[in-house]
C-alpha cells in the first residue's frame, strides 16, 4: 500500500480516466468512481502501475452515492481528490425532460459540492491536501442550447473561487479549478450533442492533454487553469464581450443540426 491516496470521480472514461492514470503513475493508491459498470474495467487498466486500485459504482448525483464513496475509504487519509464527475445535456431547455436536467444539476453541482464539504474538513484540520475540480470555460458563456449545463459550470467556477478565499488561511490545502473547452470524450454522445457543430468538431482537445494540464496545476497549487490557448482566449473574451453576443455564438455551435451548417 502506498503512503498516498487519491479519489477520482467520473473515472471510467475521458478526463477522469486520464486523471486516475496520472495518479496511479505518480504512486498514489486510488479509489475510482463512476455511475456505470465500466469503472471496473477501467480499474483493471490502472492496476498495471502497481498501486492499490479500488473501484466503486455509485451515483454521484445523490447524497447516498457520495456517502458510499466516502465510506469506501475506511477512514483513510485522502491526499488528493479529483472531482471530475459531470453530465452534459443538449437541445433547447423547453425540450428537455425534468428528470434529465435535474440529473445534470444534481451531478454537476449538488454531488460535487457535497463531496467537497465532506472531504475538506480533514484536509483543513491537518493543513494538507489537494483538490482538483473540473469546471469549464462553458461557465463563462451563456450556453444557448446547453443552458442548464453551462449554468452548472458557471456555479462551479464561481463556487471554487469563493471557496479558495474562505480557506486561504489553510496554507497546505489547495483547490484548483480545471476549465477545459471541448474535449474528445463520450460527453457529446451522452449529452445528445453529436448533431451539433461543437459535437462533431474533429479538433477537440484530447482528454489526456486536458487531464495533464489539470494534474500539473493541482500539483503546483495553482488556483485555476484553462486547458489550451484557444480556451484561455475564450475565457478572456467572455469578460469583455456582451452576454447576448456570446449566447448567439454558442447557439451556432450547439443548436441541433448546426453540424450541417
Amino acid at each position: 500500500m502506498a503512503d498516498r491516496f487519491a479519489i477520482i470521480t467520473g473515472a471510467s472514461t475521458g478526463i477522469g480516466f486520464e486523471l486516475a492514470t496520472l495518479a496511479a503513475k505518480d504512486g498514489y493508491d486510488i479509489l475510482v468512481v463512476a455511475d456505470e459498470p465500466l469503472i471496473h474495467d477501467a480499474a483493471r487498466d490502472f492496476q498495471q502501475f502497481g498501486t492499490s486500485v479500488q473501484a466503486i459504482q455509485a451515483d454521484l448525483a445523490t447524497i447516498e452515492g457520495v456517502n458510499t464513496v466516502l465510506a469506501a475509504t475506511n477512514g483513510r487519509r485522502v491526499d488528493v481528490l479529483c472531482a471530475n464527475a459531470g453530465r452534459g445535456l443538449g437541445h433547447g431547455f423547453l425540450d428537455q425532460k425534468v428528470e434529465d436536467w435535474r440529473h445534470v444539476v444534481e451531478t454537476n453541482i449538488t454531488g460535487t459540492i457535497y463531496l467537497l464539504q465532506r472531504a475538506l474538513p480533514d484536509m483543513v484540520a491537518r493543513n494538507d491536501g489537494k483538490i482538483l475540480v473540473v469546471g469549464s470555460v462553458a461557465g463563462y458563456i451563456p450556453g444557448a442550447f446547453q443552458a442548464v449545463y453551462n449554468g452548472t459550470k458557471a456555479f462551479i467556477d464561481s463556487f471554487t473561487e469563493a471557496l479558495r478565499n474562505e480557506l486561504k488561511e489553510a496554507d497546505g490545502v489547495t483547490i484548483s479549478t480545471l476549465m477545459p473547452g471541448p474535449v474528445d470524450t463520450e460527453f457529446f454522445a451522452r449529452g445528445d450533442l453529436l448533431d451539433t457543430q461543437v459535437g462533431s468538431d474533429p479538433n477537440k482537445r484530447s482528454a489526456e492533454d486536458v487531464a495533464s494540464d489539470g494534474w500539473k496545476a493541482m500539483m503546483r497549487g495553482k488556483p485555476s487553469v484553462f486547458s489550451g490557448w484557444t480556451t484561455k482566449i475564450q475565457g478572456v473574451l467572455a469578460n469583455v464581450v456582451p452576454g447576448s453576443v456570446l449566447a448567439e455564438r454558442h447557439r451556432k455551435m450547439a443548436e441541433p443540426g448546426s453540424d450541417k451548417q
